[in-house]
């Protein structure tokens, strides 16, 4: 099983005042709520809304999620409450110096996986956690390199089509068919290529609630 939600299993997260903080992700992607629940026992989902996600044309590619993550962050901090602690992410995917992140569309999705096809590429999600507690912040970011075999006109399409992947950066889902069919490689946290670099998730919250 891909996926084991059974958070019994896990060491408790280090602050005894853990059960006093409301944890909020925010974030409207399935795969974010799903990879969370893996390391955080109980956790609210809310939605971000007028964000625009721009950036300066000036800022490196790798550096573009960190800043987006910055900015959903602030967008809304002015609804949270003392005891929050609100988790903000973006994924990208980087192939020969160009950002890609969700097609418009199927053929803009059709284009990107023939970039992708037969060539590296790297993933980069950018996550900070914002508390008003003591007006703390702590922004990160992680890459992992993914390598694509060949991929033929026909499945990229057949994908597409079935799997509809318009809400995914580099319009494909590791955990999906394409991923499983099509990726030879993978240099990284395989998480992070789905949205939250869990392992390095886990301990920068354990150092949060321990400050």
């Amino acid at each position: 099983m891909l996926f084991d939600n059974d958070c019994s299993v896990l060491p408790p997260l280090p602050a005894p005042e853990y059960a006093d903080i409301r944890v909020l992700l925010a974030s409207a992607s399935p795969r974010r709520r799903q990879l969370l629940g893996m390391i955080v026992p109980h956790f609210e989902t809310v939605r971000l809304t007028d964000v625009k996600e721009e950036y300066p044309a000036s800022l490196p590619p790798e550096e573009v999620p960190a800043f987006l993550s910055r900015l959903k962050a602030d967008a809304y901090v002015d609804r949270m409450r003392d005891n929050d602690l609100m988790i903000t992410a973006d994924t990208i995917v980087i192939a020969g110096g160009r950002i890609l992140g969700k097609p418009s569309g199927r053929d803009e999705a059709i284009e990107m996986l023939r970039l992708l096809s037969d060539s590296p590429h790297t993933v980069v999600t950018g996550v900070t956690l914002s508390s008003l507690s003591g007006k703390r912040s702590d922004t990160f970011s992680v890459s992992t390199d993914v390598h694509f075999a060949r991929l033929p006109q026909e499945r990229i399409e057949n994908y597409v089509d079935r799997y509809r992947p318009f809400d995914k950066a580099g319009a494909y889902g590791v955990q999906e068919w394409i991923g499983a069919m099509g990726i030879s490689r993978i240099e990284g946290s395989f998480y992070n290529v789905m949205g939250l670099p869990l392992h390095v998730l886990y301990d920068h919250l354990a150092s949060f609630f321990q400050k």
